[in-house]
């Protein structure tokens, strides 16, 4: 059973008060009004995490902090009468007659009205008046009010609002364009004419329709508006790719020495993250193999740690190091998606580390393979997905949807719509935790009898300790599993660098998402997501070099749904706007950018404000791309370097038995 209390208090902590809201008014009525009375039924589970949910007409809830911060800003006093414009759930009506003695809000859809109006009356909340009617024009029947909130961006403060606001009152509204402009401002009006205008900065909602609003026409979704905004900036861009060409150093090819070369001025640092634009790429497994081949001979780098579960990375690493293979030990990466490191490129590169490893006799100076993911992520989540089949199959099926779309980078709500838990889930979820715990226990019996190190022992004690918790949160997905995940990655790595010494250094393997700095993306500004290379910024900071990698089109080895077959798939060319679309219109084929400061400064200022990026995981789902696969970020706050190349292909997979001639210890083995 969810404890929505806790959850409450939660969220007011950790997403209110630790984020800058202060009033107690407002952090008394947050913690107090229950927002998942306010969400569509299957949604429950997600009510607290700071992120928008769908509702009804193809609206949203909005984010709790963004609730939160606009009742601050208008100051509401007990006592007070309130107006909001654009009632949606009514969750922030309900929030706000906590502390106002009076709330009206009006909401133009007859379909949400009725349903706040049932919402609020269901939970008792007999202040609330909910209006039909066009919000821009406000209700001047009950004016003036004390404060006046608009959960919808205009083009300019509707006259009427401005009118219907007492002298000494307070109105916040989003005003702008729709796309990266709207600003959040609240107007205090001083004398009968005059109004303090002041500037709450950048923010994103759905457009204020009406008489004194945009036109129905163009009440675009945000995503489609926010589409419409890149298209703007690419017409507006045309020096953009000049720059990009101008900055790009020419990449030879992969398998050239000098490829690794230039990479050289990473060196000094501690920590270098190589990431990915996709798991099933053949040049972003091939370039980070070639420059971490160049680390490791030339520059004292001895870890390699990679996105992958830790039991598998092992028997790879006894491989590497040449140490015997565990007798009881499974087979390496055998698991949806078995694609990722079951592949050709990092076969080739595991066969170079163990040949290289072989020629050094210190055992120190040897390079090991590591994996910082969960403890058998890709295992647990399949064997939830075989029990919920025998047990209930549409809960299955939801399952694997949720798994496949619940992913950082996808900042649509309605994907959550799609992934809505069956009722069917919870009597099961105590039998998956069990099943979960027993697969746990038996792999910790491997390391029982395993004598070679207290590091996998510490390692595997770390994830019992956290085991369960994981595990109930990763199915039922929130940015608490993200960051859950990301934290356990960083604190491996940590491990890993204090059993080399003070002057252990590391290759991090993971996708952009993991390894870009969140805080630059919407993974962070919205949604509020870490990862392991903003934990690394934190911590490291120059010493830690934040490597990214992009492509236009080509091919890519991804699945359609969780736990389904790998596709070798077609990638479609970059969306207008965005920084593949510029790379590409930049004309160099292969390239590396260099975005540090100091570097190519001009560029650098043209590529700060967010635009559209891509972000393919092991699902790929080309039909949905814009809302599936594209996230905006900050290229150069993101990473410190970008390595481009305008056409991929898809990864090779190995087969899934033994080739002759293997010997027994190859990790790849049947």
């Amino acid at each position: 059973m969810v404890d929505f209390s806790r959850d409450r208090d939660r969220m007011v902590r950790l997403h209110l008060a630790r984020r800058g809201i202060s009033d107690p008014h407002v952090l008394e009525a947050m913690r107090c009004v229950p927002r998942e009375a306010f969400v569509p039924k299957g949604l429950e589970e997600f009510a607290y995490d700071d992120s928008p949910l769908p509702i009804s007409e193809g609206q949203t809830i909005s984010q709790p902090y963004i609730v939160a911060l606009m009742i601050e800003a208008a100051e509401i006093e007990p006592g007070e009468r309130v107006l909001e414009i654009g009632a949606g759930s009514g969750y922030a009506a309900a929030v706000m007659s906590r502390i106002a003695d009076r709330v009206y809000t009006i909401e133009r859809q007859a379909v949400l009205a009725d349903e706040a109006r049932r919402r609020l009356a269901d939970l008792g909340y007999d202040n609330v008046e909910v209006i039909e009617g066009d919000g821009t024009r406000g209700w001047a029947e009950a004016a003036p009010y004390d404060a006046i909130i608009v959960a919808a961006g205009g083009p300019a403060v509707p006259e009427p609002l401005r009118d219907q606001l007492r002298i000494g009152g307070r109105l916040v509204i989003p005003v702008g364009e729709r796309q990266r402009s709207q600003r959040l401002v609240t107007l205090t009006r001083i004398g009968q004419t005059e109004f303090r205008e002041d500037d709450l900065g950048e923010v994103r909602f759905v457009p204020l329709v009406g008489e004194h609003g945009w036109s129905e026409h163009d009440g675009r979704t945000e995503r489609e508006a926010r589409t419409a905004g890149s298209k703007r900036q690419a017409a507006h861009s045309g020096s953009v790719p000049e720059l990009i060409r101008e900055a790009a150093e020419d990449l030879p090819d992969i398998d050239a020495a000098a490829f690794g070369q230039l990479f050289d001025r990473f060196t000094e640092a501690r920590v270098v993250l190589l990431g990915e634009a996709s798991h099933g790429t053949s040049e972003f497994y091939r370039a980070r193999a070639a420059i971490t081949r160049r680390l490791i001979e030339r520059h004292g780098f001895t870890i390699v740690a990679v996105e992958a579960d830790w039991p598998d990375a092992a028997a790879v690493d006894r491989y590497v190091r040449h140490k015997p293979a565990r007798p009881t030990a499974e087979l390496a990466f055998r698991r949806f998606p078995t694609w990722m490191w079951r592949n050709i490129e990092v076969e080739s590169f595991i066969e170079w580390l163990r040949e290289r490893n072989g020629a050094v006799r210190n055992p120190a100076g040897q390079a090991g393979f590591f994996g910082l993911d969960m403890y058998n992520l890709n295992a647990s989540v399949k064997t939830v997905l075989d029990y919920l089949d025998k047990v209930d199959p549409e809960a299955a099926r939801v399952a694997r949807e949720r798994y496949g779309c619940l992913t950082p980078w996808q900042s649509e709500p309605s994907t959550y719509g799609r992934a809505a838990l069956s009722a069917g889930y919870a009597p099961c979820e105590n039998a998956v935790l069990g099943i979960l715990r027993d697969l746990l226990e038996k792999h910790l019996q491997y390391a029982a009898a395993d004598g070679e190190s207290f590091l996998d022992a510490a390692q595997n004690a770390r994830l019992v300790a956290s085991a369960e918790r994981y595990y109930r949160v990763m199915y039922y997905g929130s940015a608490e599993s993200w960051n859950l995940r990301d934290r356990h990655m960083f604190e491996t790595l940590e491990q890993l660098l204090a059993w080399r010494g003070e002057h252990g250094k590391a290759v991090v393997w993971a996708h952009n998402s993991h390894i870009g700095n969140a805080a630059a993306t919407e993974m962070g500004v919205v949604r509020d997501e870490l990862n392991i290379g903003q934990l690394c910024r934190e911590r490291f900071g120059t010493a830690a070099a934040l490597i990214g990698f992009g492509t236009d089109r080509g091919t890519v080895a991804a699945a359609s749904d969780w736990d389904g077959p790998v596709e070798i798939k077609q990638v479609r060319p970059s969306y207008p706007g965005s920084y593949e679309r510029l790379c590409r219109d930049g004309g160099v084929g292969r390239l590396l950018l260099d975005l540090r400061k100091g570097q190519h400064d001009a560029l650098r200022h043209e590529l700060l404000a967010p635009r559209l990026e891509r972000f393919i995981g092991v699902i790929y789902r080309p039909e949905t791309e814009l809302e599936s696969h594209y996230s905006e970020a900050s290229l150069p706050q993101q990473f410190d370097a970008y390595v481009w190349f305008e056409e991929s292909n898809a990864v090779t997979p190995l087969p899934t038995k033994r080739r002759e001639g293997m010997p027994e210890t190859y990790p790849f083995g049947l």
